[in-house]
């Protein structure tokens, strides 16, 4: 008879990614353990995994004990928060893996920064800001425009662009509140923010694979908005890129460059790059897959889902992606606005939209909804499939078009006694 592979998946009790993977290792007929916190979770492999606390040194040794029944085959983590330990435990057990500290780096976006200047790889101007300490001789001296972002926030929170030093006091002060809300584990994070050079020009993703070092790339995608701020609300992502050879050519190279740099070597890599009049700039390098539902463009010419991909490549499987004509996108509903959502008008006829292949709703009525910076949710997605990646633009621009969020305000009660 022949077993299974065994795969441990490591993730955060609320990773949306989570669904994705199971069903990919059940597709490829790998068994899943779910190593992550939440031992009452309706996700049921969760439930019945190995339940840990992702910030317990602790959790290495429970995870390697865990193994030693039966075996591990390949380790993924799904998250930021995840990529460091799941690289500790792969490299205990000899398996494919980063360097503990290079995914350290890629989820601090400090740390990411100095690796990347010591390689030499094109990166804005930053530097590192005391919350402790006063503002003002901390920033004097930056050049104007600038970004103010957190450390570790993922989903462009906490991201503003600041033209004038009285906008850089006030979004500093902002973060900081933002973070204060979050119960960080990481102390140093929670007091430190990162002042960067705005650069300016068109902003790409490239998601890519990496084995032993050599970069794969699956997919190089548009974003046809542009980003210029005060937030940074990222929309459509479109494939293939309409960008010049030579200018893709070049993406792959700076993210060839930043991986090396960060010392990456084996799994996934989302990359974010600025296309400046001088060349690319590197904005952020991850150790993780696209975030949200985005990763469902991937199966649009390799035929297979970015999640499987994975999964074979971290327990030893051979990869083959397939090739298909044709474009595809995705639209990011964003979120217009503060307040309590009654309903979104028009779903049908987005989904009447020539090209349109599915509208996903993710946020039910009578949710909350928060805007950037201090949100980092999207009200839902709509995907498209059509010859060309103008005319996926079309289409999800004409079904965006078709929709209505009717968004209710929200009533604050004061005690007025």
């Amino acid at each position: 008879m022949t077993i299974s592979p065994r795969l441990l998946l490591v993730a955060p009790p609320n990773s949306y990614r989570t669904a994705a993977f199971i069903e990919a290792a059940r597709r490829n007929r790998i068994d899943v353990l779910v190593a992550s916190e939440g031992r009452y979770s309706l996700v049921s492999e969760i439930a019945a995994g190995v339940h840990i606390d992702l910030q317990d040194p602790a959790a290495l040794q429970q995870l390697l004990a865990a193994g030693q029944t039966r075996p591990f085959a390949g380790v993924v983590a799904t998250d930021d928060a995840t990529v460091e330990l799941g690289s500790r435990v792969a490299a205990a057990l000899g398996l494919p893996h980063n360097p503990p500290e290079a995914a350290r780096y890629s989820r601090r976006k400090d740390l990411s920064r100095r690796a990347l200047a010591a390689g030499s790889v094109r990166i804005p101007d930053f530097r590192l800001l005391d919350l402790d300490r006063p503002l003002d001789p901390q920033l004097d001296g930056f050049t104007l425009p600038a970004v103010i972002k957190p450390l570790v926030l993922s989903a462009s929170r906490g991201v503003i662009r600041v033209n004038t030093p009285e906008e850089a006091r006030a979004a500093c002060l902002r973060v900081a509140k933002i973070l204060a809300g979050e119960s960080l584990a990481d102390d140093f994070a929670a007091r430190h923010l990162l002042l960067e050079t705005f650069i300016p020009g068109a902003e790409v993703a490239l998601e890519g694979l990496l084995r032993q070092g050599r970069l794969t790339v699956l997919a190089i995608f548009d974003k046809p908005d542009p980003l210029e701020g005060p937030y940074f609300e990222e929309t459509y992502y479109i494939k293939p890129s309409r960008h010049a050879d030579r200018v893709q050519q070049q993406l792959v190279e700076c993210t060839r460059a930043a991986c090396a740099a960060l010392g990456l070597r084996e799994g996934p890599v989302h990359a974010e790059l600025r296309i400046h009049d001088d060349g690319p700039v590197v904005m952020e390098v991850a150790a993780r897959t696209i975030g949200g539902e985005c990763a469902r463009l991937l199966s649009f010419g390799t035929g297979r889902s970015l999640e499987e991909l994975v999964i074979l490549h971290a327990t030893g499987r051979p990869l083959t992606l397939a090739h298909a004509d044709g474009a595809a996108g995705v639209l990011m509903l964003p979120i217009p606005g503060g307040g309590i959502l009654r309903r979104i008008e028009g779903t049908g006829a987005a989904r009447a939209v020539p090209g349109i292949t599915d509208v996903l709703v993710t946020i039910r009525d009578g949710y909350e909804l928060v805007p950037l910076p201090e949100g980092g949710s999207y009200l839902g997605f709509v995907f498209a499939q059509c010859p060309t990646p103008e005319e996926v633009e079309a289409a999800l621009r004409a079904a965006h078009a078709k929709l209505n969020i009717v968004i209710a305000p929200l009533m604050q009660i004061q005690d007025t006694r």
